[in-house]
């Protein structure tokens, strides 16, 4: 039952981790796109947790991930609209520029991709700059503007863990030729 004349207070934190994007690169030279979410206490272990759920058996060459809080969503659309003709225009910002990431939705029913770079103060700039850059006419339904510095990427030398060992280079549990090296082993050790 609700107390009266208790005094206000601010809102108690939730007792849950928070939610990060995950973004894959599917292939080398592919762009990135939207694949799900991680619920984690921090961003490194957003990643760990990530790349734990996101990259089995070769299904991307690299991921990284981002706060939710650190995505800016313009509005979603229907039909025939394309979400750049409802961002308000706003003038360029006074300010230091930084880099934001825009992600596109072009189909309903699949993720959002990343299209470019841009250089802004304020997210709404960046997506304005965006459809200046990347409005080619077709329709996209929603469009997302993330600063690059609040992203944890994957670096060169954390790609290796997408390798794999040179002779297991394949699927299939009868490609790796079990049953042939063992023969030759086994001869090797006869003779």
């Amino acid at each position: 039952m609700p107390k009266i004349n208790e005094p206000v207070s601010p809102k108690a934190p939730l007792d849950q981790f928070g939610t990060f994007e995950v973004f894959v690169q599917p292939k080398e030279g592919k762009p990135f796109q939207h694949e799900g979410s991680v619920h984690a206490p921090d961003l490194e272990l957003a990643w760990v947790l990530a790349k734990e759920t996101f990259t089995r058996r070769f299904t991307c060459t690299s991921l990284y991930v981002v706060d939710t809080r650190e995505v800016y969503v313009s509005p979603f659309t229907e039909g025939d609209k394309n979400a750049y003709d409802l961002l308000p225009e706003i003038t360029e910002q006074a300010g230091s520029k930084k880099d934001f990431e825009i992600y596109q939705l072009t189909k309903r029913g699949k993720q959002h991709v990343h299209v470019g770079t841009v250089q802004a103060v304020l997210p709404q700039e960046a997506m304005v700059q965006a459809a200046k850059l990347y409005n080619t006419g077709n329709i996209v339904y929603n469009v997302w503007a993330i600063a690059t510095a609040a992203i944890r990427f994957t670096t060169p030398e954390e790609k290796e863990l997408w390798l794999t060992l040179p002779e297991k280079k394949f699927r299939d549990a009868s490609d790796y030729k079990g049953g042939n090296k063992l023969k030759e082993f086994l001869e090797r050790k006869l003779s």
